[in-house]
């Protein structure tokens, strides 16, 4: 699982300098995506989580038919609901750039980029929900290499479609649509093949299935779509400040995702073994687990930190189209990765609280962070000092998070050993 993030935070990052030697329009029209794109995977986890724990479930109590018929079920209310999702941000485009603050002279690259964009992200849905059945019954490894094989062809067909073929900035999403197309070939084929997928109304009661699912996928999914909510209020309030603005956001939303990418395998991993011990009781021990990973969070996300610091001088000239964004690129890399300790001990909480039956503490640490520490500090400090400013309140709102989440997941632990 690590292999396949890092190989899917690089082909995103790869796919922001392709865009960036086109200008700092393209790249700008990027960045408005980008909250936007947060909602959509925050909607495809929650199910893709659901999917995994219902269908693992009913593979341990041997309802192995049960288990195929719900993996047909949520491949089909998945897609179902991500393609309402995308028929609405489409038809709702133009409402939707005026309120994240786009300039008109943005229009026609967000108007051209926007409906293969769409299509990639509803077959990147496809591809998760496949992903995740197949997590479900125990196979990683395929998932893995094959998120390794479609982000290494999404970075080899970038070139191709945006230069050669002369598409421009709608090219990285015509290059990412036939990467999805390839990988969910490979998945669902391998799928079929194992009788893991199917879908007969007459086999499964839909109802109780779909409200199952729900009742799974609701907690998980809206911890995932604050992030998203959160992430339109900031690029409304980082567009403030011009079209360079938003294109060293993007940058550097880029770099935080490849920063936080063994942070993100963590959180995918540490469940299991919390779950584990918290079935056993041995709280203690999930205690002493949790403790090493965050250890071992702090200092890894701090010597990365001092990395992006050191280099920035190298880092911002090559990625940003043009000197303004350059500055404010150089900025964001001064301020905000020192924040990812916190950010990273944010997210693991999240997970563990998760792990421990506790899932609406894990909203609760996704709502503090995002609504009373992040978006406050973000509006101050932009008041105060305009983009530095922002940046600064960057870092303040994670650490602030941080030790809040720290201290809610301890608050609860409490609370399980005094039950």
């Amino acid at each position: 699982m690590l292999f396949g993030a890092v190989a899917l935070m690089s082909f995103q990052l790869v796919d922001s300098i392709f865009i960036s030697m086109l200008g700092m329009q393209p790249l700008a029209a990027l960045g408005f995506t980008l909250p936007l794109q947060q909602l959509l995977i925050g909607v495809q986890i929650g199910i893709g989580i659901a999917a995994t724990a219902l269908i693992s479930r009913a593979i341990g109590a041997g309802k192995a038919e049960h288990a195929k018929y719900m993996g047909g079920l949520v491949v089909l209310a998945g897609c179902s609901v991500s393609l309402i999702l995308c028929t609405l941000i489409w038809l709702l485009r133009t409402p939707l750039l005026d309120a994240l603050g786009a300039d008109a002279e943005l229009l026609p690259y967000t108007e051209s980029y926007w409906l293969p964009w769409l299509t990639s992200a509803w077959l990147g849905a496809f591809l998760y929900f496949a992903n995740s059945i197949s997590r479900a019954h125990g196979d990683t490894r395929l998932p893995g290499l094959t998120m390794v094989l479609t982000s290494i062809l999404n970075m080899l067909l970038d070139p191709l479609f945006i230069f050669t073929f002369g598409l421009g900035l709608p090219g990285a999403a015509y290059a990412t649509i036939v990467a999805c197309l390839v990988g969910a070939a490979i998945m669902y084929s391998r799928i079929l093949k194992h009788h893991w997928l199917a879908f007969d109304p007459g086999k499964l009661a839909i109802a109780p299935a779909l409200l199952d699912i729900a009742k799974t996928s609701a907690p998980a999914m809206l911890s995932q779509l604050m992030p998203g909510t959160a992430s339109l209020l900031a690029t409304r309030l980082v567009a403030g400040f011009g079209g360079s603005a938003i294109a060293a956001w993007a940058l550097g939303s880029r770099l935080e995702l490849f920063s936080i990418v063994i942070v993100l395998a963590l959180t995918m991993a540490l469940p299991p073994m919390v779950g584990r011990l918290f079935g056993a009781r041995q709280l203690e021990r999930v205690h002493s687990l949790v403790l090493i990973a965050v250890r071992f969070v702090i200092g890894l996300q701090l010597t990365i930190a001092l990395f992006w610091m050191a280099t920035r001088w190298l880092i911002a000239p090559a990625l940003a189209p043009d000197q303004e964004s350059e500055l404010y690129l150089l900025s964001y890399m001064l301020w905000v990765p020192i924040s990812y300790a916190a950010l990273g001990v944010c997210m693991l909480m999240v997970s563990v609280c998760n792990a421990l039956g506790m899932p609406m503490r894990a909203v609760w640490i996704s709502t503090l962070r995002l609504f009373v520490c992040y978006l406050p500090a973000l509006w101050v400090g932009a008041s105060i000092a305009d983009m530095s400013g922002l940046y600064i309140g960057v870092l303040l709102g994670n650490l602030a998070a941080g030790l809040l989440a720290w201290n809610l997941y301890k608050q609860g632990l409490q609370h399980i050993q005094q039950a």
